[in-house]
């Protein structure tokens, strides 16, 4: 478990880092521009990361599935090389993904302009500036991402309905209420990356606003991410005690 939290972590991190230090950078000195190879670059990196993270999370699941479901069958089905080799496949699955949509994307010409009306180089804004006809390339792209990312999705959703299925045979009620506490809200932030990413990268163009989108592209890019640590770490008692230990000891220095 803690493995899978730390490989999180980092993404998490590259997550934010990819997008934030740039647009408060751009906030700061009151500008929006961005060069073409930070663009591909700011894109690349952002890909890797979510993509890799939500592929995590996919494993994540079925982590939870293995460990509440066949208790006696963890250590055979995810042992420390399992487990390296699960996260290893995240990864390259994000770093394979990240490559193909970026050198896609900027393989297209530009044709309507260098403007992109978002606060980071998101692939639906940048499509917005180039032809018509390569456009409907990297759409395909995105329709078959989407539809890995359902399936992903409805793999999780299959392993929770088997871990609450597990959870409500267990006779102390503190138990299943802990179980549960801690399923619902991971489940909770995966539905909000799933349901907010698809609609970002699939919504047709008739309902599209900058506001709007603006407020979407926050919401998948940089809640889950937010939340995560949030989730995960304060639902462990050492870190909550180790916390308050450091919050005590410094008001004592005060």
């Amino acid at each position: 478990m803690y493995f899978f939290l730390l490989n999180l972590s980092v993404l998490d991190l590259g997550t934010i880092s990819a997008i934030v230090p740039k647009s408060m950078a751009n906030s700061l000195w009151d500008t929006r521009v961005i060069s073409y190879a930070g663009c591909a670059t700011q894109l690349f990196l952002f890909l890797f990361f979510i993509s890799a993270e939500y592929s995590l999370l996919t494993i994540m699941s079925y982590d939870r599935y293995v460990a509440i479901c066949k208790p006696l069958h963890y250590g055979t089905l995810l042992g420390s090389r399992a487990c390296v080799h699960m996260a290893a496949a995240a990864w390259a699955t994000g770093f394979l993904t990240a490559l193909l949509h970026t050198a896609n994307t900027f393989s297209l010409p530009l044709c309507k302009g260098n403007a992109v009306d978002q606060f980071f180089c998101e692939i639906p804004q940048i499509l917005k500036l180039f032809c018509s006809h390569p456009y409907l390339r990297e759409l395909g792209l995105l329709v078959v991402g989407a539809c890995l990312a359902f399936s992903c999705f409805v793999f999780i959703v299959v392993s929770y309905v088997q871990i609450f299925r597990a959870v409500l045979r267990i006779p102390s009620e503190q138990g299943r209420h802990k179980a549960f506490s801690t399923c619902l809200p991971h489940l909770a932030v995966v539905s909000l990356y799933v349901s907010t990413g698809i609609f970002t990268y699939l919504k047709p163009p008739s309902i599209s606003s900058p506001s709007l989108d603006l407020v979407v592209s926050v919401l998948y890019s940089m809640v889950p991410p937010a939340v995560n640590p949030l989730i995960y770490s304060m639902r462990n008692q050492e870190i909550k005690d180790a916390l308050c230990k450091l919050m005590t000891d410094i008001f004592l220095k005060q």
